[in-house]
This record gives C-alpha cells, structure tokens and sequence, in this order.
C-alpha cells in the first residue's frame, strides 16, 4: 500500500481538484463532480467500450484488459478516464474470484475494493430492503396505497450468492402476513439500476418514485413513491450516488462506481460516472459485463440513450486463445490450432454484433503463456482477413508497456469522428418486435418462443403503458444461446421466454431466458474457503 499514490496527486492528473476529492480511507476517495470545474474548449472524451466474446467460466480477462489498455494509453501520452464498474461479493466469494483486474494491471488497493470498498454496494442493500421493509409495514396496518398482500413483488436482496434464498416464505408465526418471496443479488436490484441509470440526484429521486413496488387489489401498479420511504433512500445512497477515485498499478486514475451484472442486469457502471470520465478525460476507456451480446448491446442499447452518448471510438472485443479452443470444443490447456479454427465462429458472432450497431471493432489477443504462435497468427490471419483491427496485449505482465500494440491499433480510430450507434429496433417497436431483434441479430437465434406467463405478462405491460420500454435480456453468459451447454456459435435454436419483469425506475423490462435466476449460487468449492486474514492484518486469497 505504502507505494500507492496520494489521491490528490492522482486526480490531478485529470484536473480534479483537492476539494472535489473527498477522502475514504487512505487510498481511495469519493468524487464530487458539482466542485469540477469545465474545460475550456475540450469536447467530450470519445468513448471505447471494451467488451468480449462468449467467455469460459473464468473470464477472459476483459477488465484487465481495460486497464491495462488504459495504463497503455496514458504511457503513450493520451489524457484517459478508465471507468469501471465495482465489484460484486457474489463472484468475490464465489466462482470468477474478484472484479479489480490482475497481474500488473490492476486497480488497487485490490483488496479493499473487492471487498467493501466505499460501502455502496451496503448502502445500496439498506436502501432496497428498507423499502421492503416499509412495504411489508404499509401491508400490515392497511395504509392507504399500499399494495395487496396477495401481489407484493418487491423482494429483498443480499450481496452474495445463496441459492437457499431464490424462494422463501415470509411473515409466518404469526407476525406480518404470510407470502412467498424471495432474494436477488444485489447487482440485480433495481435500486442499483436506477442509481446506475440515474444522471443526477433529482433523477435519482424520480426513478425511485416509479418503480414497482406490486400490485392493489384491481391488479394496477403501486409505485414506491406511495409507501412514503424515498426520501429516507435517498439519505442511505447520498454517498453511493458518488463515484469513487482509486488508481491503477501503475497510478493512473480509476473512475469505479456501480456494479449490476450484466447476465441478470444492465451490466454498466453508473451514467454519472461515465460523463465524470467524459469531462476529465479525451479517451474514456469503459467496459460492460460478460460479452457483447450481453453486456456490450446493453451499453449500447439502454444505456448509451439514457445517457445521451450517442457514438463511440470504437469497441475492443477481448478474445483468447483459451477461449477460442474452449468453443472449438478443445482439450484445455492444449495447443489445438483447429479448435481454435472452429472457434473463431464465436469471436465472429461477436464481431458481426458490433457491426450490426454501426461499431467499429478492434480485436484484443489477451495473451496467455501457453498461447501458440501458430494459434495466434490464425487468429490475426482471420481477423485480417474480415479487414477488422488485431492486436496483441501482454497487459497482464507487462501493464502498458505490455498494451502498446493494442494502444498502436486504436490510435488511428481514436483520430476519426465516432461511429454513431445504430439502434437494433424502431423507437416504437413493441416489446416482441425488440426480443426478436434482439434474439434474432445479436444471439443468432431462428427465433422467439413464448411461455404462457410471458404471453400473459406481455399483453398486460402494454396494457399498462409500458410495453415499449427498451429490453434488457437476463439470459446466461455461457452461451449466446439461451442453453447454457451450447458453445460457439449455436444454429437452430430458439430463444425461450419464460417470464418478464418490468423495472419502470431502470426504465427497461427484464425478459428472463431459458432457466436464468437472479440469485446465484455457490459452487461446490467457493472462492471465499481461500480467503483468510493473516495476524498482520493483511489480506490473503482476493484475487
């Protein structure tokens, strides 16, 4: 810790001044972007979004790549906003381990972050259960406006992975009325959506307000604003509306702040965070979860609109050759030049994703020591051949100086206009014409089959007003396909609606695909049985 830098000195790099930054701890800090002030004569930092193809259970390393590409631009002399989201306990503790990068790209201080960092992730909690809470009392004493008890759909949630807690029943013995709920992770709350969509305090306020809280007895909307409890959480997420300064291996600024995952959620870090970075920096290096047609069309479909960003430099599709032999249905861990041929079709439907929104692509190699030579430049041939950037990255080992290829490739986009984003549906197109697009351009699917709940569900969304709200797709990240064990690049298939959730504070429906859940579980051996503090007070296990 003690080689870190004094925060003061690493806003400055980005022209915040001390008074904006608001110390948390020793090495991390609140930014208050109201104490900023503009540049002169700067436009908006251009945008990169930095997403992936189809990745294997333990990720492809595609933060570590936006912060080593971040390291890289900043050695070459380019002013860089890396925005990030933060991470969730759920994986933490779980199956991918920690959310803060790695080797020597990495933002630090690791630990801290991974863990409790700033308290947004608890402030996020209490303020969602809060009004859990304050519904559940609403129902007990039979306050005017509050839901019926028979339709209270607003859930609790905790931070961590607990399959024990998808379905429960509350209110038993006697004390509150009896009904079956549940948990959801905390990156699935629309709490963290709306905080994450908001673009300021007041909008944060009004998003609150109109989320969904259940249903009366006519089986009409009860917004939360009616259960009277806003304000108090707008008190519990004053200092989570905040984005966080720390900094990255090599001292460069890092802008971290919300977290939804992008499997179960918009998968984005907060709009406010995002624009900070836009004022501060020229390049803004971004990224979204999973791969791009999870959280990458998110970015761009529900995010980008709500935040008026309406073009980007470019998307980095991170790739590697682990990845492509997995989908090529190789050995792992042995060189396998024609797994890697046939996996290429999953690096291809990523890339023909971006394409389909207007984007221009830039192809990242995160390299892995086993990777073969051989391996590689089919790789680079392929790409070549598609007339789509490649590059190498070693960010991993070598942090920026490892990233210069990469940096070398996206200069030149860097230097045009941003590509406008194309839209992959009208403005007013229904919900189903937005699943079929969505399912039909970005997944490869042959098409959309609907439950009998979805069917229902749908017709009574549009009934209510809000059956054009953008689609936010919670499906698994191990397929393009809504089939878990499907890799590659999947022909044939269907995507499966089994239910929908309207979030009007978010300003989306969440369609849920094949058997997804919005409350993970723990694996057989969980990361957090590696963990342990030590009798100095360090740390162990957080990777």
């Amino acid at each position: 810790m003690s080689s870190l830098r004094p925060l003061v000195d690493v806003a400055a790099e980005l022209e915040i001044p001390a008074e904006a930054v608001l110390p948390w701890g020793r090495h991390a800090a609140k930014i208050d972007p109201d104490k900023i002030p503009a540049r002169k004569d700067a436009p908006p930092g251009k945008v990169v979004l930095v997403s992936a193809m189809t990745a294997t259970p333990a990720g492809e390393g595609k933060t570590t790549t936006s912060i080593g590409l971040a390291q890289g631009l900043r050695l070459a002399g380019h002013r860089v906003a890396l925005v990030l989201r933060e991470p969730s306990l759920g994986p933490v503790f779980g199956v991918k381990g920690g959310g803060t990068g790695g080797g020597v790209s990495r933002i630090e201080p690791h630990v801290d972050i991974n863990l409790h960092f700033t308290g947004d992730m608890a402030a996020i909690c209490a303020a969602h259960n809060l009004l859990a809470a304050a519904v559940g009392d609403a129902v007990h004493f039979g306050r005017p406006g509050a839901p019926d008890a028979r339709y209270v759909r607003w859930k609790r949630i905790i931070d961590v992975g607990d399959r024990a807690l998808r379905n429960i029943v509350v209110g038993v013995g006697g004390e509150g009325v009896a009904q079956s709920t549940g948990f959801d992770i905390t990156a699935a709350s629309e709490v963290m959506a709306c905080l994450c969509m908001a673009t300021d305090a007041d909008d944060l306020r009004a998003r609150l307000d109109r989320m969904w809280v259940g249903l009366d007895s006519s089986r009409k909307p009860v917004e939360a604003r009616t259960i009277g409890v806003t304000g108090a959480m707008m008190a519990l997420l004053r200092d989570a509306l905040l984005p966080n300064l720390v900094q990255t291996s090599e001292g460069g600024p890092a802008i971290i702040h919300g977290g939804p995952f992008a499997n179960i959620a918009h998968g984005c870090n907060s709009i406010i965070a995002t624009h900070l970075g836009r004022r501060v920096g020229d390049v803004v290096i971004t990224e979204a979860g999973f791969d791009f047609a999870l959280g990458g069309q998110k970015f761009l479909g529900l995010k980008c609109p709500a935040a008026g960003i309406d073009a980007l430099a470019a998307v980095v599709v991170v790739c590697t050759i682990r990845a492509l032999r997995h989908h090529g249905h190789g050995a792992p861990g042995v060189v396998d030049i024609d797994a890697v041929a046939r996996g290429l079709a999953n690096l291809d439907a990523h890339l023909d994703a971006v394409l389909e929104h207007g984007q221009r692509p830039v192809v990242a190699i995160n390299r892995f020591p086993d990777d073969a030579p051989e391996e590689l430049a089919m790789v680079k041939e392929h790409c070549a051949a598609r007339n789509v950037v490649c590059a190498e990255s070693d960010h991993f080992g070598n942090g920026g100086s490892g990233a210069q290829p990469l940096v070398r490739a996206l200069e030149p986009l860097l230097a045009l206009e941003p590509a406008p984003i194309q839209p992959l549906s009208s403005a007013n197109a229904t919900l189903k014409e937005r699943v079929e697009a969505l399912a039909r351009k970005v997944y490869g699917a042959d098409g959309v089959a609907w439950s009998p709940l979805a069917e229902r569900k749908t017709r009574a969304l549009g009934r209510l007003g809000v059956g054009t709200l953008p689609v936010c797709m919670a499906k698994t990240q191990a397929s393009l396909s809504d089939d878990k064990s499907l890799r590659n690049r999947p022909t044939g298939w269907t995507l499966t609606v089994r239910d929908l959730q309207v979030s009007p504070g978010a300003g989306f429906v969440v369609v849920l695909a094949g058997t997804m859940v919005r409350m993970p579980a723990m694996p057989r051996t969980p990361r957090a049985m590696s963990i342990d503090l030590l009798p100095d007070g360090s740390i162990v296990g957080v990777e």
